[in-house]
């Protein structure tokens, strides 16, 4: 019995955060190593169902670079990157469009109804548009050409919407085409951020490998549990911040300016994190907020 009381104690507990973010929109971006684990990936799954069945409107935008690399390895390709972006020539992208698509996102979304959820795939490339985005070289500024990659310029929110007013969860790929009908690969934590900015949702997570952002990236003890805008620029000169966080910080900046209320970093290999982070006061990973 004291069991039972204690499930029910749970849901009194979570009554609140229920209430709260029922008819909400949370975007949540899947991906890093968490991801390759299938085990993982279904409870993850299973997580995200939950939260549409008490009425949170789930939009997930997923990764795939190690299932990428894994692909463009047994065609005998060597993955090349700069300043942490996939160098993406013509072969490339093929590659990047059918793993994301017939594989990853496939994956993703029969989890979803293994779990008697009502997963529906949507192409970054039918709802995103982007130009071709230029990196920079750390030491003369210089543009560099690194193939098609893109950044997202204009988001086409309807398709999402209809899914999700017909209580479906929609999982992303991360691509986009131009006004020719270019392909290009888009970076998963940019993406999930530009969708969050247009739908306006209220929360973006990221579900990833990494607790959240570490003061030291060898300490786990060292989570920093909150970050407001205004300290942003701060952890930056400390270099707290930087190398392939630095986009995803910038970019979720990004979104809660635009009308997000909260981002959340956490780790998606610990068991129902996505929970925890929703329903918990505390939560589990890194909470990035207005000021």
């Amino acid at each position: 019995m004291d069991k039972l009381i204690k499930k029910a104690d749970v849901l009194i507990e979570a009554l609140p955060y229920i209430q709260k973010f029922q008819g909400s929109i949370v975007v949540v971006k899947f991906g890093g190593s968490a991801m390759e684990d299938p085990a993982v990936t279904a409870k993850t799954m299973r997580d995200i169902v939950l939260l549409r069945a008490i009425g949170v409107k789930v939009v997930v935008v997923h990764g795939g670079g190690k299932a990428i690399s894994a692909r463009l390895k047994e065609l005998g390709v060597q993955s090349q990157f700069f300043n942490g972006l996939r160098i993406t020539d013509g072969d490339t992208i093929n590659v990047v469009d059918d793993v994301l698509h017939n594989n990853t996102n496939k994956a993703l979304v029969d989890a979803i109804k293994n779990c008697d959820g009502k997963g529906v795939s949507i192409s970054g490339k039918s709802i995103m548009r982007a130009e071709k985005l230029y990196s920079a070289d750390p030491e003369t500024g210089e543009k560099v050409d690194i193939g098609f990659v893109g950044k997202v310029i204009a988001v086409n929110t309807a398709p999402v919407l209809d899914a999700l007013e017909y209580d479906f969860i929609p999982v992303i790929t991360p691509l986009a085409v131009d006004f020719f009908g270019q392909p290009y690969n888009i970076n998963a934590d940019t993406a999930a951020c530009e969708i969050a900015k247009a739908l306006k949702a209220e929360k973006l997570v990221f579900l990833s490998d990494v607790p959240g952002v570490l003061r030291d990236p060898a300490d786990e003890s060292s989570l920093i549990s909150q970050i407001h805008i205004s300290d942003v620029p701060r952890l930056i000169e400390e270099k707290v911040l930087s190398g392939g966080m630095l986009p995803k910080i910038k970019s979720s900046v990004e979104a809660l300016e635009a009308g997000t209320s909260k981002v959340h970093m956490i780790d998606g290999r610990i068991l129902h994190s996505l929970l925890l982070e929703i329903f918990t006061e505390k939560g589990v990973g890194t909470a990035i907020l207005k000021d």
